[in-house]
């Protein structure tokens, strides 16, 4: 029989159904404009104002001699360099200093050790924007480095018109093991996010290894504001509370991306993942609600067709759902990758896209919440 008659049936069958909507929904809603975004118009043709380029780094002396050139020696007309020496105990001092001989557009900033005072990101960043001499800044993070020489052209570009906030994305570089091509995929599937849902309208949050705004406007939006005393949050809280449909600008081409280097262990890269989810409650209600949905109707739509199919409850019409939905999701995947040039995930996100909600769930419920982990922010 194609349709069971029993009520306990009926509502697996109903509540399944609902799920896999949801799912589509948000598939095609959202991370399919992400997968399918036009490649950025050249930036040849736009002003190119003078920027300035914020980095805070805390005993990041290895990461600095490895990718700071790539970000000094933009291919840019007139631009500045801001590192941030927050505290550092390793020999960043004298490899900045050393830089500055060479770079006479790289200016520091530093921060001195005080046992007596402990303090976020937030300031760093803080300091690093009052130093800036130009007032559209550029944010990366200090194990960064931009995937092409025409990354601050893309940046001008994208800035170009009334764009008060410029998203970017911030991928991680290939390396052999499983925990990277994790890392890499869900940072692109957070991607997916971020970016569809802004071109649909609801932008909720940037990541502070590619992003820029005006340092007029941060100030005109009172900075920080209320989140100034949360450990993470120094990226995607700014956007969240200031982001609307019309003041965001997102870069799209590959040369627009920076690479950062990926945790080595799963303790290291959830402690991450924690710190960054701990500002997710912080976010406004629209935006937790609909980052809270896609993966509940996940987990619940992967538990409901393992049910389903043990209980061999209309199996052809479930393996057919099953089935449309895994060629939509692994058509968009496919466009996605080439799209975050991450193509080699293709296959293996198969797997990822089961595991994922679990993942996040189990490091969301396990995270650092309201008011905890000030002391540190790396």
């Amino acid at each position: 029989m194609l349709f069971s008659k029993d009520p306990l049936h009926i509502i697996l069958l109903a509540c399944f159904l609902i799920m896999a909507i949801i799912q589509v929904w948000y598939w095609l809603q959202f991370y399919r404009r992400s997968a399918y975004a036009r490649p950025d118009p050249a930036a040849g043709s736009v002003a190119l104002p003078p920027l300035s380029v914020i980095i805070c780094a805390r005993n990041e002396a290895e990461n600095l001699t490895k990718f700071l050139p790539a970000v000094l020696e933009q291919d840019y007309p007139s631009f500045e360099v801001v590192v941030v020496n927050d505290c550092s105990e390793d020999n960043t001092f004298e490899i900045l200093g050393e830089m500055m001989k060479r770079y006479p557009h790289l200016k520091v900033s530093l921060i001195q050790k005080d046992p007596g005072f402990t303090h976020t990101k937030k300031l760093a960043m803080l300091i690093g924007i009052k130093a800036a001499k130009n007032d559209l800044l550029v944010f990366t993070d200090a194990d960064c480095r931009p995937a092409s020489g025409n990354w601050l052209r893309r940046v001008a570009s994208a800035a170009s018109g009334n764009a008060e906030l410029i998203i970017g994305y911030g991928g991680f570089i290939p390396e052999k093991g499983f925990l990277n091509s994790y890392i890499r995929y869900e940072t692109m599937f957070v991607a997916m996010q971020y970016f569809g849902m802004a071109m649909a309208g609801v932008p909720y949050m940037g990541v502070g290894r590619n992003l820029a705004y005006r340092r007029s406007y941060f100030f005109d939006r009172g900075g920080f504001g209320p989140h100034n005393h949360i450990l993470s949050g120094d990226d995607d809280l700014f956007v969240n509370r200031n982001a609307t449909a019309d003041n965001c600008s997102l870069m799209h081409s590959h040369d627009s991306f920076t690479l950062s280097v990926g945790q080595k262990t799963f303790r290291a890269w959830a402690k991450q993942k924690r710190r960054h989810f701990s500002a997710a409650a912080y976010y406004r209600k629209d935006d937790r609600i609909r980052l809270f949905i896609e993966p509940f109707s996940r987990v619940a739509y992967y538990g409901l067709l393992i049910t389903l199919l043990i209980m061999l409850v209309s199996w052809p019409v479930v393996v057919f759902i099953a089935l449309l939905r895994l060629i939509m999701r692994a058509v968009i995947l496919r466009k996605a990758g080439h799209t975050f040039n991450e193509d080699r995930l293709w296959f293996i996100s198969l797997f990822f896209d089961i595991l994922a909600p679990f993942v996040s769930a189990f490091l969301y419920l396990t995270s650092n919440r309201k008011g905890k982990g000030r002391e540190a922010w790396k």
